[in-house]
């Protein structure tokens, strides 16, 4: 996601004047004037930016038209980052969440603005060595925090099924898959019906992400640190092996301009992918990472 903010798209504007109708009565502290500009880049959810006399903030909002049911699901969003909000995971904190589509058309929350770099290309090609280093291990670090935290500690040990994660996201994502389906892969069947068969006994249950990844995260605007994770709309209770897998892909992917395939990882100053297994499961207290080719073509059918 790019921080470069444009005038709001024709497609996404709304009544400017409602919602900040809406702020004035239900943000503590709200004044006027409202400038509102919406960030560049392909989220799923229309992201805004909003300055006005109390500060800069973050508007995030379902998409316009009809959806994939459970999809756009910014009320969870909402939900995780509001139980996340000091426990040490770095999240942007959330200030009010409106379910009304009455206000500005679809359901939407507003979090504070946090400043910071998003880093698209996991490879994190502008990085000096040393920072990219930094960066890959904070990320790591970051993930450890999260899956260490107990959701019933949090208040989210109702916010997924305790197991069965990966059946359920396949099931899911094979069905939102063949109900859009333009063409017949047949690839993609032999895949999918691989995966139904061969899932594994699910290694731990924690709050998951869903979607961990360089370009969801705002890095320090000068530091070589997370200060933010994003995007939350697929996150969930379940296996913390899917996110660490999915973080990691670029260590396994082939040629291609997001992946270490032939790069001299020294002199990129990027650990490993043994030393990441090494530092996480030492963060996380578990002995190593088991099924991970399950892992990784689970991974390569839903990003396909």
């Amino acid at each position: 996601m790019s921080l470069e903010t444009i005038e709001v798209k024709a497609q996404h504007r709304f009544d400017q004047d409602r919602l900040r109708a809406f702020l004035v009565e239900l943000m503590p502290g709200f004044v006027g004037p409202l400038e509102v500009r919406q960030f560049e880049g392909g989220q799923s959810n229309p992201t805004y930016f909003l300055r006005t006399g109390a500060g800069n903030f973050v508007l995030r909002r379902k998409p316009p038209g009809q959806l994939v049911a459970s999809a756009h699901a910014v009320d969870r969003e909402y939900r995780v980052l509001h139980a996340l909000h000091r426990t040490g995971v770095p999240v942007p904190e959330v200030i009010v969440l409106c379910e009304d589509p009455e206000v500005i058309g679809t359901a939407f929350f507003v979090m504070r603005h946090i400043p910071g770099r998003v880093l698209t290309d996991p490879t994190l090609p502008n990085l000096p060595p040393a920072d990219r280093r930094a960066v890959i291990l904070s990320y790591v670090d970051t993930l450890a925090k999260l899956h260490r935290l107990d959701p019933e500690k949090v208040g989210l040990g109702d916010f997924g099924k305790p197991g069965n994660y990966f059946a359920r996201q396949i099931s899911r994502w094979g069905r939102q898959y063949q109900e859009t389906e333009t063409e017949r892969v047949d690839e993609m069947h032999v895949l999918l019906a691989w995966l139904e068969q061969h899932v594994p006994e699910q290694s731990a249950t924690s709050i998951v992400h869903g979607d961990f990844q360089s370009g969801n995260s705002l890095t320090h605007p000068i530091e070589p640190r997370v200060v933010a994770v994003l995007d939350w709309e697929l996150s969930t209770l379940g296996d913390p092996l899917a996110d660490f897998t999915y973080y990691t892909g670029p260590w396994h992917a082939g040629p291609g301009d997001r992946s270490f395939h032939g790069h001299d990882l020294a002199a990129l100053g990027v650990p490993r992918y043994e030393e990441l297994v090494e530092v996480y499961c030492a963060a996380t207290q578990r002995s190593g990472v088991t099924h991970e080719w399950f892992y990784r073509a689970f991974h390569a059918f839903r990003s396909a």
